[in-house]
């Protein structure tokens, strides 16, 4: 797929997000935030749901979860540049709980289309809910900083940056996923089309 057929559809998709009511969360959003970054990424990175910060401005990862974001993918030697960022559901939860799974349920069909779209050879999961929804994991203590191959993709699972007590663990999660892109760089590639 080109880079303007990507960006048609990922710009297609935040539109329906945009005037989606299919859960409660549309009720208490300032703005949705339906994803961001390079529609070319092979690397794509799904989060749990927007914070504050990102329910003001509209777009993932800008508060303090994403200054340490950007962080860790230059520990793992990426740049927001290299990715594109989403999450499992594109509505903040209130108080930011996690999302509920009639919540996860409505924007599940969003995250496949985004998916499918962007065709990562990659996919990072941050945090047990989005591990949970993409992976069917339901706990992270064995199984993050792991590199999972499954259905000819690649999946790394790592603990969610705005985990302040797993700081250390998450920094290491990223110093593994270092090693794995060095061991496996076709994972950086993007597709340029």
């Amino acid at each position: 797929m080109k880079q303007a057929e990507r960006t048609a559809g990922l710009t297609k998709i935040a539109r329906t997000v945009a005037s989606c009511t299919g859960c409660t969360l549309s009720n208490c959003r300032t703005s949705t935030v339906a994803g961001d970054g390079n529609p070319l990424a092979s690397i794509m990175i799904i989060g749990e749901a927007p914070g504050r910060q990102e329910d003001e401005s509209g777009l993932p990862f800008v508060g303090m979860a994403g200054k340490y974001l950007d962080k860790l993918l230059a520990i793992a030697g990426l740049t927001r540049a290299d990715v594109f960022i989403t999450n499992v559901v594109k509505c903040r939860p209130p108080d930011n709980r996690k999302p509920e799974r009639e919540e996860m349920a409505a924007c599940a069909d969003f995250l496949k289309q985004q998916i499918a779209i962007i065709q990562p050879k990659l996919i990072i999961c941050l945090g047990g809910t989005s591990a949970n929804a993409v992976l069917g994991i339901k706990q992270l203590v064995n199984e993050h900083g792991k590199l999972i191959q499954r259905d000819g993709r690649y999946y790394f699972v790592a603990y969610h940056p705005a985990a302040r007590f797993h700081r250390k663990m998450i920094a290491e999660d990223f110093e593994k996923l270092s090693l794995e892109l060095a061991k496996l760089p076709e994972l950086r590639r993007m597709d340029i089309v």
